[in-house]
């Protein structure tokens, strides 16, 4: 049937991708290039369905030149129900145009895949759009492998309930020009577009081809010029590949809404001067891990919008936390580690991730007074305990959980992680999760993650539940006399089915890390000495990223800093704090963009906006030993990238900003391609530019990107875009120092 036969809705989609999710042939010099035809077979379905083939007991039928089926109901994965093409030849390096038309039940998803139709059946290319009425769709892509056994295929299984698909115009044409994807970075000049402090430092950046000092203005609400200036050449940034210069009107403090900066032709995004912004994101940060909390229901009256069922809970098709054993081989007994948070887009529940992440949120109750008094509206609100502590402490106890029992080998020791025992696709709420649930080895990492955060919980909740720290503080002790005597079990790094691997071959820090914890707490010589005879408290731990779950020895030094301790040498360590932020002043200070992070060969992290505020929080840390504003400048206008003073000119956090993420990689924050679904709530992370680009979508968009360029917002980046607790962890920190000092 023709293309344009019909009325219809019409949506052209464009995506180029690179990459298959698992292992290919890479491309050789006798490849040819594939010409311009056509390699699907009766596209149109022209009286008859062959040579497409779907899944058994799933029978397709011709309707109006369509050939539609009826999805049964129940199943669990997308690929359990799928119409498809096989023998279908690709050439590596070669661009294809994959577009057909789709019309499904309102609200469900098809997985439309080209990929390799035998084991390890590698995806090349994916999109999941929303049908609704008949709709065409067309992608180009580059194909990374050689094969005569490609497959074109339309995913529809998971879905609860049945429901009605058709496609018609299938198409893969080969030879065609590749896609070229340009990010829209909206005026060229960019700003913080939450708020900045009336007294704080206040900058702006402006991308231009000019060499010169440009004249410039801050505009009101109105329109009216309030203050003017001229420029400062900062020639071409690194981190972006372009030419910039700095504005400064930090000499402007009057409160307001809805401010511009107006320079070389271009007006910026409207931000507001005040400090009223930051005690909500402080909240709305730390607000982020209710909607993460596996093993309880959401109660939509407290999150609206984000309410669903309890994830994991022993439920069907959830096989549940409530029993789990190891894997295979690893151990003979079971246990329960049901609650805790989800750590990231995923279903998984991770001890290291989850270690520094609760470190990260209790510092800031030691730092911070005001967060105290902070409502979150959990369950556990009106307890006289602060709603901040509740929080963590729903981790606190899934973190305990993974602890080896007394009488089995490595008792002491603790799990690494819990997750699926095979990867899900997206979306998918948690009580939906059909896949087996699994404990992995125990690691020396893991378990000095819990004698460190559990240590620390001891001191901070003796004075609201006195039994709950004891119990801590023996965990805690148990934790590290089994590290001391079991010290190099390590996570192998190809332990990644199913969850990520977080793998650690280096636990020197995590060693010094807990004996500075349960040294704070208890006082004890024994762990005072394993302080001072650690390699690394006297080794700089202040690197391009200060600290994150596989590099915790500054956060050791920062709470041995802080905290009153009688310990041998505390100026020294107080100095090393200070001349590492000292370190990050600098960096600031050379960045058109005043961010204090900068990597070697520009090779920005995964994760890159965690590293960004993690240094922030030593700067803070830093001006809070020594009153030097330079230091908390620093961390203000750090603090301006992430919410849009960037080479994107967007927030990389959800809910701030005129334009913000709003897709991050989540299997319930999904909105993207189930409109039934939310997106993230307001005070979400993104993960930011990742220079390595890991996933196929990243890829397929953003190859030979420069630093800053090298993220998308879309929730197939789970290389750029996740969400994360230990990211979420380190905004609340500097939300809280930023209202703390306003």
């Amino acid at each position: 049937m023709s293309l344009w036969e019909r009325s219809r809705t019409v949506a052209v989609l464009t995506a180029a991708a690179l990459l298959t999710l698992g292992a290919a042939a890479p491309a050789t010099a006798a490849s040819a290039l594939a010409d311009e035809v056509e390699q699907v077979k009766n596209g149109g379905f022209d009286g008859t369905t062959d040579p497409f083939w779907s899944t058994t007991g799933m029978p397709m039928t011709l309707t109006d030149g369509q050939a539609c089926v009826d999805v049964p109901g129940g199943t669990a994965n997308r690929w359990d129900a799928a119409i498809g093409q096989n023998e279908l030849p690709l050439v590596a390096g070669e661009s294809y145009r994959f577009s057909f038309d789709a019309a499904g039940d309102a609200g469900h998803v098809v997985r439309a895949i080209v990929g390799l139709a035998v084991s390890p059946y590698d995806t090349y290319f994916e999109q999941s759009p929303v049908l609704g009425g008949l709709t065409h769709y067309s992608y180009t892509f580059t194909a990374s492998a050689d094969t005569a056994q490609g497959q074109v295929a339309f995913q529809i299984g998971g879905s609860a309930d049945p429901w009605h698909f058709c496609v018609d115009n299938v198409s893969l044409v080969g030879g065609v020009p590749p896609e070229v994807y340009v990010p829209d970075t909206g005026p060229r000049v960019r700003v913080n577009q939450v708020a900045y402090l009336p007294a704080g430092p206040k900058t702006a950046t402006v991308v231009t081809a000019a060499t010169t000092p440009l004249p410039w203005q801050l505009l009101d609400s109105a329109g009216r010029t309030v203050a003017r200036g001229a420029s400062t050449p900062r020639g071409v940034d690194v981190s972006s590949g372009e030419n910039v210069q700095t504005i400064d009107f930090g000499r402007y403090s009057r409160p307001g809404s809805g401010y511009t900066v107006v320079a070389d032709g271009e007006t910026s995004r409207p931000f507001d001067i005040g400090a009223a912004a930051y005690d909500k994101l402080r909240a709305d940060a730390l607000k982020f891990y209710y909607t993460q909390r596996s093993g309880i229901a959401i109660d939509d009256a407290l999150r609206p919008g984000y309410g669903r069922a309890a994830g994991h809970v022993d439920v069907a098709p959830n096989q549940g936390d409530g029993n789990v054993p190891c894997q295979a081989g690893v151990c003979d007994y079971t246990l329960d580690v049901r609650g805790g948070w989800y750590d990231a887009g995923d279903h998984g529940k991770y001890v290291v991730n989850g270690g520094i992440t609760t470190w990260e949120i209790l510092s800031e109750y030691e730092r911070s007074h005001a967060v105290r008094s902070v409502s979150l509206k959990i369950p556990e609100s009106g307890n006289r305990v602060p709603d901040i502590l509740d929080e963590a402490r729903w981790e606190l106890n899934f973190l305990l959980s993974m602890q080896v029992p007394a009488g089995n080998p490595l008792a002491g020791m603790v799990h690494h992680k819990i997750h699926d025992q095979a990867w899900t696709g997206l979306p998918l709420l948690p009580d939906q999760d059909p896949q087996p649930r699994e404990l992995h080895p125990v690691s020396t990492a893991a378990t000095l993650n819990v004698a460190a955060v559990a240590a620390q919980a001891a001191r901070i909740y003796r004075p609201f539940d006195p039994a709950f720290a004891k119990r801590a503080l023996a965990a805690a002790k148990t934790a590290y006399t089994a590290a001391k005597a079991n010290p190099a079990l390590f996570a192998p790094e190809s332990d990644g089915v199913g969850g990520g691997a977080y793998n650690d071959s280096k636990v020197s820090d995590e060693f010094y890390w807990a004996a500075a914890e349960l040294y704070l707490t208890t006082g004890d010589r024994a762990y005072q000495n394993d302080v001072l005879a650690s390699p690394e408290h006297t080794a700089d731990v202040f690197g391009t990223g200060a600290f994150d779950w596989a590099s915790t020895a500054a956060a050791g030094r920062l709470d041995l800093a802080a905290l009153p301790s009688k310990l041998p040498g505390l100026p020294a360590v107080k100095a090393s704090v200070v001349k590492g932020a000292e370190k990050y002043l600098a960096t600031a200070k050379a960045q058109a963009y005043g961010v204090p992070y900068a990597p070697a060969n520009n090779m920005w992290d995964w994760g890159s906006n965690s590293a960004v505020l993690n240094n922030i929080v030593v700067l803070a840390s830093a001006y809070r030993l020594t009153g030097r504003p330079a230091f908390k400048n620093a961390a203000l206008t750090g603090f301006d990238y992430v919410l849009g003073r960037n080479a994107l000119n967007q927030s990389y956090v959800t809910g701030y900003g005129e334009v913000s993420s709003q897709n991050e990689h989540s299997r319930w924050y999904a909105h993207e391609l189930d409109p039934a679904l939310p997106n993230p709530p307001a005070g979400t992370l993104a993960g930011g530019a990742n220079s390595s680009i890991q996933d196929p979508y990243a890829q397929s968009k953003l190859t030979g990107c420069i630093a800053q360029f090298c993220y998308i917002d879309d929730i197939q980046s789970w290389s750029t875009n996740e969400e994360a607790i230990n990211w979420n962890a380190a905004l609340a920190w500097v939300s809280s120092f930023i209202t703390d000092v306003s």
